[in-house]
């Protein structure tokens, strides 16, 4: 870690409270760091080694029986910059410890189930690291607003959640929830590049001017979905993200705090070290025929 970077611990200062106010939350603001984006850039890149030793110190304990993993679920307005996430901290990790999950409109199959049922096989195995490209939230956030689903039912689905989450918790999962909070100002910046660009035609989706119009009604799921999911063991952090950089040291930083937490240890050899260096040390003349 950069100790010049952070004046103060981002988990601290991001994590959900008592009282959280969304509207509170200023999308541009940088908590915790007064660096700009280039010190941001260095933080990412001076971290990456860090992250990798506790993601693979993770992954050797479970080959010792330890049950711990990560999941990281993040969600997000579109263009709020959860790919940016992706490819800036989490492709940066040793792909036999990842899981990504991107999660999309369920299909008629997941549809004729309940909404936890095409969620539960993706949660990641003992030493694994998994990460949520959208979630089982989008179930109280786009239906919601939608109306895909009844009010009685949406209010079902917080309670199935929460104790969905606390089972995972109780099974060794370390649940860290992130949203990236983008400003409807920039999210129109982001997409306006992308229609300017036709390299990124691919990435613009005419639904999502719809959604913009939807704006207040997402902030409003949001708001209510945080409050009533937020808990000690599967905490919410709200990332401001008008600052690209500065949502990928942060979220880097959450998780890093989160695998500190779980303080996996290299598990001790189930072999006689010292046997099998005379052993290795004996093979050392051996030569090709």
């Amino acid at each position: 870690m950069t100790e010049r970077f952070w004046n103060a611990s981002v988990t601290d200062l991001l994590r959900v409270r008592d009282g959280f106010d969304l509207r509170a939350v200023d999308p541009s603001s940088t908590p915790g760091t007064t660096a700009g984006k280039k010190g941001g850039q260095a933080e990412l890149a001076a971290s990456a080694q860090e992250l990798r030793e506790l993601q693979e110190r993770l992954f050797a304990q479970s080959r010792a029986g330890e049950p711990e993993r990560v999941l990281v679920v993040l969600q997000a307005m579109d263009a709020a910059g959860k790919g940016g996430i992706v490819n800036h901290v989490f492709a940066q990790l040793e792909p036999h410890g990842l899981q990504l999950t991107a999660f999309k409109s369920p299909t008629e199959e997941e549809r004729s189930h309940d909404f936890l049922w095409r969620i539960a096989p993706r949660v990641p195995g003992p030493g694994v690291i998994g990460l949520f490209d959208r979630s089982h939230y989008e179930d109280v956030l786009i239906q919601r607003v939608r109306e895909f689903a009844t009010a009685d039912e949406i209010e079902r689905r917080y309670g199935a959640i929460t104790e969905f989450e606390r089972g995972l918790v109780a099974d060794g999962v370390r649940v860290v929830k992130i949203m990236l909070h983008v400003s409807p100002e920039e999210q129109a910046e982001r997409l306006s590049d992308r229609l300017a660009d036709p390299a990124k035609h691919w990435k613009y989706n005419p639904g999502d001017v719809d959604e913009r119009q939807l704006w207040p009604a997402y902030m409003s799921a949001f708001q209510i979905a945080i409050e009533r999911t937020n808990t000690p063991d599967a905490p919410w952090f709200v990332v401001p993200a008008n600052s690209k950089w500065y949502a990928r040291v942060a979220v880097q930083r959450i998780v890093i705090e989160a695998l500190q937490g779980i303080d996996p240890q290299w598990p001790a050899a189930d072999f006689d070290v010292a046997a099998e260096q005379s052993r290795l040390a004996a093979t050392l003349e051996l030569r090709w025929p």
